[in-house]
């Protein structure tokens, strides 16, 4: 290739402002199929439009939570069900479909991605592939563990979690159901907006080594934009997906409860507005986004001290942006989908110096981790599981740790990965790497909106230079381009080159080394240009499947005993007689272990309030307002205390009741489900 970088920049660039221009005069620029999309305006009812949403909770007791990668965060309740959201679109003219999946959990691993594909392959036949499903998670640190085959991952959580897992897949794999049945003649909108207070960039003197014809892209250096696609059937929406970059960490690693954090929250409430509806919150180039405001290292926080509120304004200023861009959403310009699809072995990438800073070849490497990524983000956590190790630690202090004697991997190897100071050869690591080498590449495009799919999450400006190099092998407008991270599988972090110089943590975790970024630009490029020449790029190396050795390393919990003296769904806490709007009732209840059954699509609790000679259910534990919490009482490792909490809304008034939904499990496996009841108590 004789262009330079700077040459194919600037040419994205000069896309932005003219796009939509075809690689070939008179071609479209967009199909990687024969049947490839038109150019149908996007108000017409040339689309099939369908939405779906599913119940994915796993275990909320008893087992490790990922995110932080902390073996002490081990669930003990539930402050909100997690779920996944599936919108399917369908090109009437050209029959070309896509699905976007967006699931409340910490990652897509690609034990989902390749769970979930035989079962589609079984219900569709060739419907739905690899090439045209993208699957993606919000990154909340509240979600389960132990879902990955990957042992980076699922050893933080004591092993292989079948039981999570499986409610996990289940739940992608319904709502794709689900939103295939609920197919129709639709539009599609675009809107879009910005929000400047739900995100602070927690590595910012990685930042600042980017250059300035980078750095003005994001001025505050967060990225602001707000993109909402609206979906809509007839005269009645259905369905919305809202796209913004901030972590999902508000809920900090004191956290001890399942939940969906800030964007499982904005769903939240926006669904609770429009019951049908279906609101996905999905992530962009959040990899240096937090919603911890305040940026105080090792005390998280912001706008508040509370981290829990903290979770609830930060969605809601989501949800407030989504719905603003929402309704000025306008018809997009350009009609029809597309998508494509390449694996890429990013452990080996030969990189042309196009794609990098210095105008250099370079190369990839096996998976390393580094000393900054072990002593964890700072703004984001209240403790480091290695506090000897720190953020900005590189390899000059490499003798401290003996590794002049005997270097822990090859010269090579180090030097490609340099200036990390490596402490974990995660892609040496038998009997497998410990996170994926051949990873799927995909990109998908709904209208005018064009999704780089990256198995990794990017920071702002690593998310800026691929969404440059795609627009310019597209031919379109970079403003039309966006980063759809966590996507397909997981490998940690993307940063540039610079920014991974200063071995922040998320340098520290970009696993493949200093030129990881590069080595995506080249291979989405080359694939943005297959996908606008009509080009089949062809699978690539296939993936390599872990599922057969996965080792659960907690014991089965024992058979369920009730707590001495007392029978299940005995009340041991009652609420008082009566309150008032803003406090608190609560009521304990003896229990049984809440992974008995997950009751998904159901609740483990329920708020009622009397009506007439009747009740009715006013909130369950998918409401904000309502907590579960799980424990073993002092000394006694079979029975169990559930504890629910219900903040009370302010109006509130009449009177109502708590009641408990539990299955106690017997010797013989046996499970058997009860109720428990609290008394009756008033609020005015």
């Amino acid at each position: 290739m004789d262009v330079t970088r700077r040459q194919l920049l600037a040419g994205a660039a000069a896309t932005a402002v003219g796009g939509g221009v075809a690689l070939v005069a008179g071609q479209p620029a967009a199909s990687a199929t024969p049947n490839g999309a038109g150019a149908a305006p996007a108000g017409s009812a040339d689309y099939l439009v369908g939405c779906g949403i599913a119940d994915m909770t796993g275990a909320i007791a008893g087992q490790g939570m990922m995110g932080y990668s902390d073996a002490d965060q081990v669930a003990a309740g539930l402050l909100q069900r997690c779920w996944a959201r599936a919108y399917i679109v369908v090109d009437k003219t050209t029959g070309e479909r896509v699905v976007f999946v967006t699931s409340d959990i910490a990652c897509l691993f690609q034990s989902h991605h390749m769970g979930l594909m035989p079962r589609l392959r079984k219900r569709f036949g060739s419907l739905y592939t690899e090439r045209n499903v993208n699957l993606n998670a919000t990154h909340t640190h509240a979600s389960c563990g132990g879902t990955a085959w990957d042992f980076a991952y699922s050893l933080a959580a004591y092993g292989f979690k079948k039981n999570s897992y499986d409610a996990e897949l289940e739940g992608i794999y319904t709502a794709i159901v689900r939103a295939h049945a609920s197919l129709a003649p639709g539009t599609i909108a675009v809107g879009r907006g910005e929000l400047h207070d739900a995100s602070r960039n927690r590595s910012k003197v990685a930042f600042d080594r980017n250059p300035a014809s980078d750095r003005r892209h994001f001025p505050g250096a967060i990225d602001p934009e707000v993109t909402v696609l609206r979906f809509r059937q007839g005269d009645k929406d259905i369905g919305a997906i809202t796209w913004f970059p901030t972590h999902g960490t508000s809920l900090t690693d004191r956290n001890r409860l399942i939940a969906g954090d800030n964007k499982g929250y904005a769903s939240y409430r926006w669904e609770s507005t429009q019951p049908g509806f279906v609101a996905a919150f999905p992530q962009t180039n959040s990899g240096d986004m937090t919603p911890n405001l305040d940026l105080v290292k090792m005390h998280p926080g912001g706008p508040t001290r509370d981290n829990k509120r903290n979770c609830e304004l930060v969605g809601e200023r989501q949800y407030l942006a989504g719905r603003s861009a929402f309704d000025n959403a306008r018809p997009m310009t350009r009609g029809g989908v597309d998508s494509i699809v390449h694996y890429v072995d990013m452990s080996s990438v030969r990189i042309d110096g196009t794609y990098t800073p210095e105008g250099r070849p370079a190369s990839t490497t096996p998976a390393m981790m580094g000393a900054a990524a072990a002593a964890t983000s700072t703004e984001d956590n209240w403790k480091s599981q290695l506090p000897f190790l720190k953020e900005g630690m590189t390899n000059p202090v490499v003798t401290a740790f003996g590794g002049d004697k005997r270097p822990p991997v090859s010269p090579w190897i180090r030097d490609m990965q340099a200036p990390k100071l490596i402490v974990f050869p995660l892609g040496l690591l038998p009997p497998a790497p410990w996170i994926p080498h051949v990873v799927p590449l995909q990109i998908l495009r709904i209208g005018d909106l064009v999704l780089v799919a990256v198995p990794a999450e990017a920071t702002i400006v690593a998310g800026l230079r691929l969404r440059q190099v795609v627009a310019d092998g597209l031919k379109v407008s970079m403003d039309n381009v966006l980063v759809q991270g966590y996507s397909n599988a997981y490998t940690q972090y993307v940063t540039t080159p610079e920014e991974y110089d200063t071995q922040q943590y998320e340098g520290g975790e970009t696993q493949y080394g200093r030129w990881t970024l590069s080595a995506y630009m080249q291979e989405f490029h080359a694939l943005a240009a297959a996908m606008a020449s009509g080009t089949d790029p062809g699978r690539g190396p296939a993936p390599l499947d872990k599922s057969g050795f996965q080792p659960d390393l907690l014991p089965t919990p024992p058979p369920d005993r009730p707590v001495p003296g007392r029978s299940y769904g005995d009340v041991l806490m009652a609420p008082a007689a009566g309150y008032r709007p803003g406090q608190v009732a609560v009521a304990e209840f003896v229990g049984a272990h809440p992974n008995n059954d997950f009751r998904t699509g159901g609740t483990y609790l329920e708020v009622q309030r009397r009506v007439g000679i009747g009740w009715t259910t006013v909130a369950t534990d998918n409401d904000w307002e309502t907590t579960l919490r799980w424990r073993r009482p002092a000394g006694d490792t079979a029975a169990s205390v559930i504890r629910i909490e219900w903040s009370i809304p302010d109006g509130t008034s009449g009177r109502f009741r708590i009641r408990y939904h539990g299955d106690h499990r017997d010797g013989a496996g046996t499970v058997r489900s009860f109720t428990g009841t609290s008394n009756t108590f008033g609020v005015d």
